[in-house]
């Protein structure tokens, strides 16, 4: 039917199938921008005579978009309620032009793309790599907004780590550059990039350390002057290796695509399984960005709370810790958000002299008024006091006297 469309969505991304123009009037009708999904690819999927004469010619008439999954467009997808099928993880329904369910995979008709679970599967790896290439453009727009691309950064580094990960850019970008002329990964452009992921770990678990070495210098640094130099020079440090942890998940998304290119082609029937683990892989590496990143501002915040504590005594240092923690924190703020890793750290406002000289003040008289009053306690108990041993020195001394007297008139 011309009018049917299919959906499938992975949890990062939404891709309607279907005739050109039926395409056009759903994404129209919901307001959301699209990128092409090279269907043409899954052609190294059909494995039969039996299965081309099925598929493809489907795959020749239909076109394919994928939108990124945003606020919007995960509002769209709420309304149609797309549902999973066994041993997949991904949501998917065939559906007339009115918006009405017609069926899932089990339901679909003869020649759908979700009757076939190896095109299905094919079809969940060209939308793994649109979200990582679409994240791999956030990255690059990223690294142009800090002034200075990775490899400026590092052009002043002489640690043979870095040196390595710039190599294995090189070759990377150069892959991807040939894999969009010619439209597929070769064994000869595989073979030169297979062995660059363990430099780009490598790369990373270095950039990481280096991060943990910063906040750990922070944690340790008491003195306010020597504080306020610990959090100036992380501005640029930080910076700089946010920029260098940036380049290696770029790298490391771009070796993703192009080894889902190559299972592919090479063997189809394991693509679904690939695809899901270098979906958890990804995650796992965008959790130890996460929690070293999370430890530095858990640092920097402390260094704000330990400046303002003393900004009576350092009226010009304290405040510079703050401002430089405030610049650290929209740093890694703006890093996170890159990489689609939530935050919310707020910026810190630094405490007044002002404020803290009244506050003092105020103890003071408190304190003030709390000695003043225990001073005229202590007084009164005082003057009791020696009330009582004046009375009972009177008193012996009158005893003393009587007796005296007595004395002498006997």
């Amino acid at each position: 039917m011309g009018d049917e469309i299919e959906l499938i969505s992975d949890g990062d991304g939404l891709t309607v199938i279907g005739s050109p123009k039926a395409v056009d009037r759903f994404l129209a009708s919901e307001g959301l921008s699209a990128k092409d999904l090279p269907l043409d690819r899954l052609k190294s999927t059909i494995r039969t005579a039996a299965e081309a004469a099925q598929t493809g010619s489907e795959i020749v008439s239909k076109t394919g978009r994928w939108v990124k999954l945003t606020e919007q467009s995960a509002e769209a997808l709420k309304k149609y309620k797309l549902m999973k099928g066994p041993n997949s993880d991904v949501s998917r329904a065939v559906l007339t032009e009115n918006g009405k369910i017609k069926g899932l995979l089990q339901l679909a008709t003869p020649g759908s793309l979700l009757a076939n679970p190896a095109l299905l599967a094919g079809v969940a790896g060209l939308m793994a790599q649109l979200a990582m290439r679409d994240a791999m453009e956030e990255i690059t727009d990223y690294l142009a907004a800090i002034d200075k691309k990775v490899d400026d950064v590092l052009r002043g580094q002489k640690d043979a780590v870095l040196a390595d990960m710039i190599g294995a850019g090189l070759v990377i970008d150069e892959a991807m550059t040939a894999r969009e002329q010619v439209g597929r990964v070769s064994e000869i452009t595989w073979s030169k990039v297979q062995a660059t992921s363990m430099t780009i770990a490598r790369t990373q678990a270095y950039a990481l350390r280096q991060l943990d070495a910063l906040a750990e210098k922070l944690e340790s640094t008491t003195n306010i002057g020597d504080l306020a130099k610990v959090s100036k020079d992380a501005e640029s440090a930080v910076r700089e290796w946010l920029a260098v942890l940036a380049r290696c998940f770029q790298l490391q998304d771009a070796v993703a695509v192009l080894e889902l290119d190559r299972v592919l082609d090479a063997s189809p029937e394991e693509l679904d399984r690939h695809r899901i683990a270098l979906k958890t892989a990804r995650q796992n590496r965008m959790e130890l960005i996460s929690q070293s990143t999370e430890r530095l501002m858990a640092r920097i915040t402390a260094a704000v709370a330990t400046a303002n504590k003393k900004v009576l005594l350092h009226p010009t240092a304290s405040p510079a810790v703050v401002h430089s923690s405030n610049n650290v924190t929209v740093a890694v703020a703006d890093f996170q958000k890159r990489l689609g890793i939530e935050g919310g750290r707020q910026l810190m406002e630094a405490r007044r002299w002002t404020d803290a000289a009244t506050e003092v003040k105020d103890k003071a008289l408190e304190t003030g008024a709390e000695g003043l009053n225990a001073a005229m306690r202590i007084g009164n108990e005082t003057v009791d006091i020696a009330k009582s041993v004046t009375e009972k020195l009177s008193s012996g001394i009158a005893e003393q006297v009587l007796r005296l007297r007595g004395n002498k008139e006997g």
